[in-house]
């Protein structure tokens, strides 16, 4: 373990609190204050030490007493850690200040949510020696799917419980959870939320007393270069289809995003699969659900990962580049933006541009976006501004009140 002192340690410049999981950031000259919080498990999907998750939940739960909150969850990938000065907790830290800032900027204080991050620690690292470590894919893959299954969704309802108990009260604005996972760590989320999305959405279709918008996990899953197969989101994609249409506030629910650059879930995640299914039987079925066409040939989509198998991505994120757009996702009321989009339509989100494929039903709540390699270029770019702003606009119009 790496954080094994659980009271909340305030940072200042002459206290690092790399020994604690539960860290209070303030920066009064930049206007930033959030709570960074870390939970770690072992590769047996067991917590390292229950209290240390508990002591979490106890602090969010005075803070959601208190006020609304926004949590953030964010699930690491391979070769990282809970380590003190690893690069995905120093990019975390840099999204929960923007967002920080985002908040101090509301000119209503009772508008205000209290930043509150989750950064889920796991042996995404097993060998350190260079070069032999990076053969560590299918050991950390099974890992990862395992963890999945097991501790995290445990951690995961009790975040959203939080956030609902606080919203039960009627608050001036709502408390919010977006769950965010990189790599293997998207791997991790996806196989912790997939069976509870796919539930929530049965429970709102046709024949079951009313038909209302399709639920989610907490407000938003967001999966980064996520490492695992495409078929096995491909019963989601099915679901999804199987519901021609979807009301106009329908809002994205599931949001998967893979550089076109990323050859470490483009070229060496088949590689790996390709050994790994050799023996396994596939086969071809054709779709046509509401029009839309599709043949899900299973062996590629078996060895493929969801953002590298191109039937079932359903949307591209390209730069602005000057282009001229009809609708436009700003920080100006967005309520209903989502509800314009139209089958192979395009809407600018900031400094990017989000263009329907027309291989699924439009406001369909799971995106599968495959981002140009200008946004997101390889598999450990996930931290530039325009992505993040793109995340942001999405964040903020599917949590909106």
């Amino acid at each position: 373990m790496y954080r094994t002192a659980y009271d909340t340690c305030q940072l200042t410049a002459n206290v690092d609190c790399n020994t604690h999981s539960l860290q209070q950031h303030t920066d009064k000259v930049n206007g930033t204050e959030y709570l960074l919080g870390f939970v770690e498990i072992d590769d047996q999907g067991q917590w390292r030490d229950r209290k240390q998750m508990q002591a979490l939940i106890d602090t969010l739960y005075a803070s959601a007493a208190k006020q609304s909150v926004l949590i953030n969850v964010f699930v690491h990938g391979w070769h990282h850690n809970a380590a003190p000065g690893d690069s995905n907790i120093e990019g975390f830290k840099q999204v929960l200040a923007r967002i920080s800032h985002a908040e101090s900027k509301k000119i209503d204080h009772k508008q205000q949510r209290k930043v509150i991050g989750v950064y889920v620690g796991w042996r995404g690292e097993s060998i350190l020696i260079p070069g032999i470590k990076n053969l560590t894919f299918w050991d950390r893959k099974n890992t990862a799917q395992d963890i999945g299954y097991l501790g995290i969704t445990e951690l995961l309802l009790k975040l959203e419980e939080i956030a609902n108990v606080r919203n039960a009260i009627a608050p001036p604005i709502k408390s919010r959870l977006i769950v965010i996972g990189h790599s293997f760590g998207g791997a991790v989320v996806y196989s912790a939320t997939s069976q509870i999305l796919m539930s929530r959405f049965v429970d709102s279709q046709a024949n079951k007393g009313f038909v209302d918008t399709a639920k989610g996990f907490g407000d938003l899953v967001v999966l980064l270069n996520p490492a695992f197969e495409a078929l096995r989101y491909a019963p989601a994609f099915d679901l999804a289809q199987s519901r021609c249409s979807f009301f106009e506030n329908q809002t994205p629910k599931l949001a998967i995003l893979t550089s076109e650059t990323d050859n470490a879930t483009g070229v060496a995640f088949p590689l790996g699969r390709t050994l790994n299914t050799f023996f396994e039987s596939h086969s071809k079925v054709n779709r046509n659900d509401c029009g839309y066409a599709m043949t899900l040939d299973e062996g590629e989509a078996d060895r493929n990962t969801v953002g590298h198998y191109l039937p079932l991505v359903s949307h591209t994120l390209t730069p602005l580049r000057g282009k001229n757009i009809a609708h436009v996702v700003s920080n100006a009321p967005i309520k209903n933006i989502w509800s314009q989009q139209k089958s192979g339509g395009s809407t600018q989100f900031g400094q990017t541009v989000l263009t329907h494929l027309k291989k699924t039903v439009p406001r369909s709540p799971y995106l599968n976006i495959r981002v140009d390699k200008a946004l997101m270029d390889g598999h450990n770019d996930i931290f530039r501004p325009e992505v993040d702003g793109f995340i942001d606009l999405l964040i903020q119009m599917s949590t909106v009140d």
